[in-house]
C-alpha cells in the first residue's frame, strides 16, 4: 500500500504542471490594485473622523486608525513580518523603542502594535498624514528645545500611567541605516517614573537604501519604498526590559544603546 500510495503521488506531481508565472504576476498586480483601493477608500473616512473635537472620537479612533496603518503598508506593498525572540507573551502595557532608519516605522510600528507615538513636531503639519497623527492623539516634541523635551518626557510619563503603550525613538530622529550615536533620557525616564518594561524592537529593512529618509520629500519617499525591489521589513522583537533591574534611567539608556550596537551588528554588518 505504501508503494502504491507513494507512487500515485509521484504520479501526480509529474502530472502537475508548474505554476504559470503570468498568471501569478497577474493575480499579485490584482492584489496590489485591491490594497491600493482599500486605502484610497479608507483614507477620506479616517480624515472626515479627524474633524469633530477629539473626545468625541476618543474610543472610535485608535483601532481605525491602526487598520489605516496596516492598509497603507499593504498599499505599498510592503512585507511586514515579526519576529519574537523571547519567551511569553507581550505584556500589556509597554514603552516600546526603536531605532529609526525610515519614514516607513511611522505607519509600521502602529500597524503592529496598539501604541501611541511620539513624533517631532512638524509631523503635525504634514499634509493628510499630520492631521490623522494628531486625531490618533500622538505626542510631538520639538527635539532642538529643551524646554520642548522635558515637556514631552512629562507628557509621557502622563500618558504611561494612564494606560496607554507608547512607541519612540530614542535616537532623537531618523538618523538613517545605521545608529545615530547616543541615545536620549525621555523612554527610560517615563519608564522608571511609570514602572512599564521598555519593549526593544530592532528594525531592519532588507532594500536599506530605499528606505533609508535621507533629504527626501515623504512623498518621494513613500514612492521608492512602494517600488523596492525587496520591499520586505523584519521588525525583531526582544525580551522586555524592567526598570527595576536598574539603578536609574541613564544605567538602563546605556544598557538598552548596548544591546542595539550589538543588534546592528547582527543584523546589519
Amino acid at each position: 500500500m505504501a508503494k502504491i500510495r507513494a507512487s500515485s503521488k509521484a504520479n501526480y506531481a509529474a502530472s502537475s504542471p508548474d505554476p504559470d508565472p503570468a498568471m501569478i504576476a497577474l493575480l499579485r498586480f490584482a492584489w496590489r490594485l485591491l490594497a491600493i483601493l482599500d486605502f484610497l477608500l479608507f483614507t477620506p473616512v479616517l480624515l472626515l473622523l479627524a474633524l469633530p473635537p477629539r473626545r468625541m472620537v476618543a474610543r472610535l479612533y485608535p483601532p481605525l486608525f491602526h487598520a489605516w496603518c496596516r492598509a497603507f503598508v499593504r498599499a505599498l506593498g510592503v512585507e511586514l513580518r515579526l519576529h519574537q525572540h523571547y519567551l511569553g507573551s507581550l505584556p500589556s502595557r509597554y514603552i516600546l523603542v526603536a531605532n529609526h532608519p525610515s519614514a516607513f516605522e511611522d505607519i509600521g510600528i502602529p500597524a503592529l502594535f496598539p501604541v501611541r507615538s511620539l513624533a517631532k513636531a512638524e509631523v503635525a503639519d504634514w499634509w493628510l498624514v499630520g492631521r490623522v497623527a494628531v486625531a490618533a492623539d500622538t505626542l510631538f516634541v520639538r527635539r532642538d528645545s529643551a524646554d520642548s523635551r522635558k515637556a514631552a518626557t512629562q507628557a509621557l510619563i502622563a500618558a504611561a500611567r494612564g494606560g496607554s503603550c507608547l512607541a519612540l525613538y530614542p535616537e532623537g530622529g531618523c538618523k538613517g541605516r545605521r545608529l545615530g550615536g547616543r541615545f536620549f533620557n525621555g523612554a527610560f525616564i517615563a519608564s522608571f517614573e511609570s514602572g512599564l518594561p521598555i519593549l526593544p524592537v530592532f528594525l531592519h529593512y532588507q532594500a536599506q537604501e530605499s528606505f533609508e529618509w535621507a533629504d527626501q520629500h515623504l512623498l518621494q519617499k513613500l514612492w521608492q519604498i512602494a517600488m523596492a525591489r525587496n520591499p520586505r521589513a523584519d521588525y525583531h522583537v526582544f525580551e522586555p526590559i524592567v526598570p527595576a533591574n536598574f539603578d536609574s534611567p541613564e544605567a538602563m539608556k546605556e544598557y538598552v544603546h548596548r544591546l542595539y550596537l550589538g543588534w546592528q551588528k547582527r543584523f546589519l554588518e
